[in-house]
């Protein structure tokens, strides 16, 4: 999801036009997150904070009102593997967060997303998977990307946003190769559990560091809401309610709507602006990101 996670997939249920639509609509919420943090005037890990504080109690009550109970506390392998992709979770949404404020929306986005292709260069180490010619290509074609996004238009001083994107990318694919070694959860409690243990890193860096919020900004407080509710709580509930039921190809596909959305509405809402070599570049990102994926995706089906 910018903050997204794909869970195991089994036999789908029959896919409803609701489907797609729930689905569509978390991806474009996603893809607002930037939007929406823009204008509230609290440190990146300070959003984060509120942001986990009032997703993941929307998540439970979604949860256990509807009738679900918690299956992870029987597995404690599965525990330790959502702990890992929490931690990894709340760390990158606080480095994605900072890399809003000081490179933009649009650029951080795109080092954001780096983060799939980070795990299809690590797959032969951690998942025994070939690196095949195909998931060579779509890395060649996202490194060439991010070369052109980043060596041109970017203002002096911009290289410690970048890093951290570039961090928030790394914890991107930490998440997901932790989230891959969770079995037999259904995506609404796995997503429950990475946002609590997520809220439990950030609550836990910043009680250290002493600087927990003591105070709202009353200007901030309609977009914390709108954050934490339905850019957290309501987007993973409709994205991980739609995810089950739609083809995996299809969810692959789709799923770059969300920072293709992240990019537009960067330019429409913040008068953010990249160059004609940054959107080929974005292109380069986005589409060799779509291959690599997709190849592996094939690639494993037909053996």
């Amino acid at each position: 999801m910018s903050n997204q996670v794909t869970p195991t997939q089994t036999a789908l249920p029959r896919t409803t036009p609701a489907d797609y639509l729930k689905y569509f609509a978390s991806l474009l919420i996603f893809g607002t997150n930037g939007i929406v943090a823009d204008g509230i005037t609290m440190t990146s890990e300070q959003i984060v904070f509120l942001r986990t504080l009032i997703g993941a109690p929307f998540l439970a009550l979604l949860f256990f009102g509807g009738g679900h109970r918690p299956q992870a506390l029987r597995r404690p392998a599965t525990l330790l593997s959502l702990f890992g992709s929490g931690f990894c979770m709340g760390a990158s949404w606080i480095f994605l967060f900072e890399a809003y404020a000081r490179v933009g929306v649009s650029v951080a986005t795109l080092l954001y997303y780096c983060g799939p292709v980070m795990v299809l260069a690590l797959s032969p180490l951690v998942f025994k998977e070939k690196l095949t010619g195909a998931k060579l290509g779509g890395i060649a074609l996202v490194m060439a990307g991010m070369a052109l996004v980043n060596g041109f238009g970017m203002a002096e001083g911009e290289l410690s946003g970048v890093l951290c994107g570039v961090m928030s990318a790394v914890l991107y694919a930490g998440m997901v190769i932790c989230n891959k070694r969770v079995k037999g959860l259904d995506g609404l409690e796995n997503t429950l559990w990475q946002l609590t243990f997520a809220f439990v890193t950030v609550f836990t860096w910043l009680l250290v560091r002493h600087t927990l919020p003591t105070a709202l900004p009353a200007g901030s407080l309609p977009r914390i809401l709108l954050l934490g509710v339905v850019n957290t709580g309501l987007a993973c509930y409709l994205y991980f309610s739609s995810i089950s039921r739609l083809p995996a190809q299809t969810v692959a596909i789709c799923s770059y709507l969300d920072p293709l959305s992240a990019l537009l509405f960067s330019a429409l809402f913040l008068s953010e602006r990249l160059t004609a070599l940054q959107w080929l570049g974005a292109a380069l990102v986005l589409g060799g990101a779509a291959f690599g994926e997709l190849a592996g995706r094939k690639k494993r089906r037909n053996p």
